[in-house]
């Protein structure tokens, strides 16, 4: 099966809500995930989620920590996820690539439809989120 390795960024604000986008493409259009990618050869996973989120929101983001690496297997390939909790450096968070964006409040994760391996981690985001 194909391994797909990507770099998550959980991006809170200073109200106890991360930030969620919506995929406007692909087999999963419309389900909602953390924003990221994949790293590139070279790149340590700090700097391709940084390097991610500049190119999918215009926005620079502080790395903080790694939360939480999520396995999941898709039905064409093998994903491993790591999760990073972020916050917003400088930028206004402009979709470049998704079709919505949403803050979520620990009480609202449940009212989007989060691609599998996302909501795997959703679950547990509230202890992140209070830490």
């Amino acid at each position: 099966m194909k391994q797909v390795e990507v770099v998550a960024a959980i991006i809170y604000d200073g109200e106890g809500r991360v930030f969620a986008t919506q995929r406007g493409y692909g087999e999963w259009k419309d389900y909602w995930e953390f924003p990221g990618g994949k790293v590139e050869a070279g790149e340590s996973r700090e700097e391709a989620l940084r390097r991610e989120i500049r190119e999918e929101l215009a926005t620079e983001v502080a790395v903080e920590g790694l939360v939480e690496t999520v396995e999941w297997d898709y039905p064409a390939f093998h994903l491993t996820m790591h999760c990073y909790r972020c916050h917003v450096v400088s930028g206004r968070l402009e979709l470049r690539e998704h079709e919505a964006a949403r803050w979520l409040a620990a009480e609202e994760l449940g009212d989007v439809e989060w691609l599998p391996a996302d909501r795997a981690l959703v679950g547990r985001l509230g202890n992140v989120l209070m830490r």
